[in-house]
């Protein structure tokens, strides 16, 4: 059975930071969750100039003041939980670090930002929110509009909306959502995006009925998951690019969150899906994903 009873929050000290820390806080206080704030103190050659590091007798002095500057600044970061909130400077590299502490602290899940900036915002993912999302063993909950958050007194998640993709992993996926719906009383709807290539190729329209034989398809191996896992869920199947799909299913269901899968073999190649990342992109509302 799933749990969040950890939940951990990589903090930069931006907005979209303190979007993220609105959202865990929201999570916390209806799982009755811890938080651990984090922040990752890059290695001094690898985020100053050398004159800079000179005015310090070594690399790892110069480290550990920003440390320790780093360390007040995180404890003056406001975050309630009814598990406790704990903070964690650690140098190193953020990513590997976000990792290695999720693991370590037995988290549950890893709240961030995409760090996506301005009108370009929905073209870019952050490299280190890349990193967690194909390297993290838990679940991520990330958005590109965390800095957009409400206060997290009025967080709630109403509407879960869950993307298949019908891999392996979509048995998994599936359940975690329909936990999460159940734990929020909110509403499932599942949807599966049958892409245009399966349909037609360099201008040519296959046969309709192929088309028609791929969503009863679908249907039928979603109606299977469904009926296995005891999921009451209503099912969206469409033929389209995935990503404007599950995006636009999104914002007509005005979900509140977005659940899809990242594969089940951690740090393997290829374990992120091609689409997991435009989908989290172009999504109007926060992702976990699985």
């Amino acid at each position: 059975m799933a749990s969040l009873s950890r939940i951990l929050v990589p903090v930069e000290f931006s907005p979209r930071c303190r979007g993220a820390v609105q959202y865990a806080e929201a999570l916390a206080c209806h799982f009755h969750a811890e938080i651990i704030l984090l922040h990752a103190v890059l290695p001094p050659l690898a985020n100053y100039s050398s004159f800079e590091a000179m005015a310090y007798s070594s690399a790892d002095e110069f480290a550990e003041e920003v440390a320790a500057q780093r360390v007040l600044d995180l404890d003056a970061v406001t975050c309630k939980a009814p598990g406790g909130v704990r903070t964690m400077v650690v140098i190193g590299d953020p990513a590997r670090t976000i990792c290695e502490t999720a693991a370590a602290e037995k988290c549950d899940l890893i709240v961030m930002p995409t760090h996506g900036y301005g009108p370009f915002r929905r073209f870019l993912l952050g490299s280190v929110t890349a990193k967690v999302l194909h390297d993290a063993v838990c679940p991520v909950f990330t958005s590109p509009h965390m800095d957009a958050a409400p206060d997290y007194t009025t967080i709630g998640f109403h509407k879960v909306l869950c993307a298949l993709d019908l891999a392996l992993h979509s048995r998994e996926v599936l359940a975690w959502a329909d936990w999460f719906a159940r734990e929020y009383g909110a509403s499932l709807t599942i949807v599966h995006a049958i892409h245009a290539a399966a349909t037609r190729r360099g201008g040519f329209f296959f046969d309709p009925g192929f088309g028609i034989e791929l969503t009863r398809h679908a249907s039928e191996r979603i109606d299977l998951l469904r009926e296995d896992l005891s999921v009451n869920a209503s099912v969206s199947i469409q033929a389209g690019e995935t990503p404007l799909v599950v995006a636009t299913t999104a914002e007509e269901q005005n979900a509140s969150v977005l659940i899809i899968g990242r594969g089940s073999t951690p740090r393997a190649h290829g374990h992120l899906p091609t689409n997991a990342y435009a989908i989290v992109r172009e999504s109007p509302c926060p992702v976990i994903t699985i």
